[in-house]
């Protein structure tokens, strides 16, 4: 089997905000093959410099565009396409935007194995451990402790177990900062687990106080209170923090993940695979399975990037929560044909069919594909 084709499909509602939410636009990674399989794949980035990258044309040995690269290729070996990326972006492209557009391939890639296999993508890697993970609800903050508050009695009379809430106003000062997540756990109730993603608005001292002020409502974690660089500061908070610390989405290398684990002491690290792809997020849990941190998907896009969530959280040994993202979006809602409803006891459940186990709208694309 050869690889014929690589294109990037970049997404974008009419409308977008500066609100942090990835819904709003996203760039697909299509695989076309001499054999008929097609694979896709969903990049968290910035979709139209992903788009760049994989549309590159030749510049030199070590910079080339994706596609250039990998036509031609097997894409059974996976291996040696994720090689040739690395050899082709090698001046521009080990890390940042380059390492999300190889993640989107490899995401791609491993449909295409699934599919040409007539298996899902867990069974290829080794799994399932699990085959359903208990689902959190993922959202932003309100604008105002009130809606938080609206928003959180809402997400739990639909069933979930957890609710995280982000972003948003929080961090503007210390009054707001208590508030919100007061009214987020008045809202959902003592029975749900309140998650709280800071968004890398402190420094570590900052940090460690509002873990101590949080520690009230009971939260099940604090993510990404510093910035993703600050790894030493990850450390002395982790090491001090009376509630676990959260953090790894921004990370798209293994060397990376492996250095904030071991430098940053996290109680959960957080792949996603639409940034490092499925083999790392992969890799990256099962070393956290070694080193006694628990591991969590990082996802905030379409189906695609969920399904691929899931197959890859089912493939370590100690997956147990998953994030949901719950954005009304219709690059959330629409662009695959499966919805990942959770069930009756708050699980959601590992696609079954070939590859990803999802199918793409293509009427979804054409409405909102730019360029």
């Amino acid at each position: 089997m050869k690889i014929t084709d690589v294109t990037a499909h970049v997404l974008r509602l009419p409308e977008v905000t500066a609100d942090c939410d990835g819904t709003q636009d996203t760039c697909l990674i299509r695989i076309d093959t001499d054999e008929g399989f097609t694979g896709w794949g969903e990049v968290d980035s910035a979709p139209t410099v992903v788009a760049a990258i994989i549309e590159a044309p030749l510049s030199h040995q070590i910079a080339n565009g994706l596609a250039n690269a990998l036509v031609g290729l097997d894409p059974m070996a996976l291996d040696v396409c994720m090689a040739a990326m690395a050899q082709a972006a090698n001046y521009y492209g080990r890390t940042g935007a380059g390492s999300h557009a190889m993640a989107g391939v490899n995401i791609a890639l491993w449909d295409i194995a699934g599919k040409a296999n007539d298996r899902p993508i867990y069974e290829l890697l080794g799994g399932p451990h699990k085959k359903r993970f208990r689902a959190y609800c993922s959202i932003l903050f309100g604008d105002t402790p009130e809606a938080t508050y609206e928003l959180a009695r809402k997400h739990a009379d639909l069933g979930f177990t957890a609710i995280k809430f982000g972003w948003g106003p929080m961090g503007q000062n210390e009054s707001l900062d208590v508030a919100l997540v007061r009214e987020a756990r008045r809202g959902a109730g003592i029975d749900v687990d309140i998650l709280v993603d800071a968004g890398q608005v402190w420094d570590w001292k900052t940090a460690l106080t509002r873990a101590r002020q949080f520690q009230e409502f009971n939260i099940f974690w604090l993510e990404e209170p510093l910035h993703p660089e600050d790894v030493a500061g990850y450390g002395l908070l982790s090491d001090a923090s009376p509630v676990p610390i959260a953090a790894g989405e921004a990370e798209s290398r293994y060397v990376d993940f492996e250095r904030l684990m071991r430098e940053g002491r996290l109680d959960w690290i957080q792949p996603d695979p639409g940034r490092c792809g499925i083999s790392t997020m992969v890799e990256v849990g099962r070393l956290a399975h070694r080193m006694h941190t628990r591991v969590v998907n990082h996802s905030f896009k379409s189906g695609i990037t969920i399904s691929a969530s899931l197959h890859a959280l089912a493939a370590v040994p100690h997956g147990e929560i998953f994030e949901f993202c719950m954005a009304d979006s219709p690059l959330r809602h629409e662009l695959t044909r499966e919805r990942f409803d959770i069930d009756d006891e708050g699980f959601v459940h590992v696609p079954e069919g070939p590859g990803l186990g999802v199918t793409i709208e293509q009427d979804t694309i054409a409405k909102y594909r730019v360029g």
